[in-house]
């Protein structure tokens, strides 16, 4: 599915269709705010499949979320046709990358509802430390890389820091 239409969502974003289910809803009859987070762990897993192979899945290997960050747009109602979340790589260190999230309604329908980014780090499981990403998988994060999302947090940082200068 392409990128193309969905605002600040670079070309490069991998877009997965993930089902809004009724249980979803909050008591506002609007997706429930910890819901965003499942929606970007499942595009997330359909990413990982198609930038690593589908010989490799790192999420065996391990794989750990250590920091995620999201804001909430707009509030989305559920829709019968699953809503769609663009992921990509925003950077990658010696063992952990970022991935920027964008979740949009249903084909037709472009409006973001939410941004978010989320910091993991690769994990040996058997020496329970983080490892170092392989070439291999540096190769293939840098093919779906881009901007980072902005989100709120990054002004707010940016003016207190300014007060501290």
């Amino acid at each position: 599915m392409s990128s193309a239409t969905l605002p600040q969502v670079p070309a490069a974003a991998g877009v997965y269709p993930i089902t809004v289910r009724w249980s979803d809803m909050d008591a506002y009859a609007h997706v429930n705010n910890v819901q965003y987070l499942r929606f970007f762990e499942e595009a997330r897993v359909y990413a990982f499949k198609d930038w690593f192979g589908q010989d490799r899945d790192l999420i065996d290997e391990g794989m750990l979320v250590v920091s995620q960050a999201i804001d909430y747009l707009v509030p989305m109602e559920y829709a019968y046709a699953p809503a769609r979340v663009a992921v990509w790589c925003t950077g990658n260190g010696a063992a952990s990358f970022d991935l920027g999230y964008a979740v949009a309604g249903p084909e037709g329908d472009d409006t973001v509802y939410a941004r978010g980014r989320v910091t993991l780090v690769a994990y040996d499981l058997a020496g329970q430390r983080p490892r170092r990403l392989g070439d291999a998988e540096r190769e293939a994060l840098a093919r779906v890389s881009g901007p980072a999302p902005r989100l709120r947090g990054d002004r707010e940082a940016a003016r207190r820091e300014g007060a501290h200068a």
